[in-house]
């Protein structure tokens, strides 16, 4: 993955020749595609995305849906003229930050420099949860450092768990987590979540009826502090 490496996805030019200029002059490599065409396969060689909501073809929440499932290892960050929260919140519910249209570059870099800083903490270094647990997100491996051997995790609960890790300390809606995890609509009142988080809880928590790991914030979701 090249350093500080960029794939920008802007169909305005006026806007995108300004912002590809200004990274560029920060030190940042920039890829500039004018839509979704193509960013699939782009992503994956990239630190972090840029990505506008209003593009041709498919919108930026569709876009950033697929780059999400394709690298979920990469930030994304939404660029937007909508202010809405209703699109804040459509948009937190797979991307990493969300930036409002007028902005300043230099709050651009900062984000940048944030998201990848995040990003390369999460998935090059061991992270602690709690005392006892250890994770090695470049290998997907789990660790209860008490007893010194590996955790297995299904599927889902380690997804669930890259998810939390991806948003340290941050107050997770329970419907957020579920619709970045299982692409779909979640359906109130639906325990799947509940379930996995459970079955997590028990593999991770030394004591599950009072996990120190997974809070739980009553009608609000989950919060994993690192």
């Amino acid at each position: 993955m090249k350093n500080r490496s960029i794939l920008y996805i802007e169909d305005n030019e006026k806007i995108g020749s300004w912002v590809k200029e200004e990274l560029e002059q920060q030190g940042f490599a920039v890829q500039w595609l004018l839509s979704g065409e193509g960013a699939e396969e782009a992503v994956s060689q990239h630190e972090v995305v840029i990505l506008d909501i209003m593009l041709p073809g498919l919108d930026g929440f569709t876009v950033g849906k697929r780059l999400k499932k394709a690298a979920p290892t990469v930030p994304i960050l939404l660029l937007s003229a909508r202010t809405s929260i209703n699109d804040k919140v459509d948009g937190l519910q797979f991307a990493d930050d969300y930036l409002t249209k007028p902005f300043h570059t230099e709050e651009l870099v900062a984000r940048l420099k944030v998201l990848i800083r995040r990003g390369g903490t999460t998935y090059s270094e061991r992270i602690s949860l709690g005392d006892h647990i250890e994770v090695d997100p470049a290998g997907q491996m789990v660790f209860n450092k008490d007893t010194g051997e590996e955790i297995i995790l299904t599927g889902r609960q380690h997804q669930i768990l890259m998810y939390f890790l991806r948003h340290p300390n941050q107050v997770l809606p329970k419907e957020q987590i579920y619709e970045a995890i299982w692409q779909e609509a979640y359906i109130t009142g639906d325990k799947t979540l509940m379930v996995h988080i459970r079955r997590l809880r028990q593999k991770l928590e030394r004591n599950p009826d009072s996990p120190e790991i997974i809070e739980t914030l009553k009608g609000i979701g989950y919060r994993v502090k690192q």
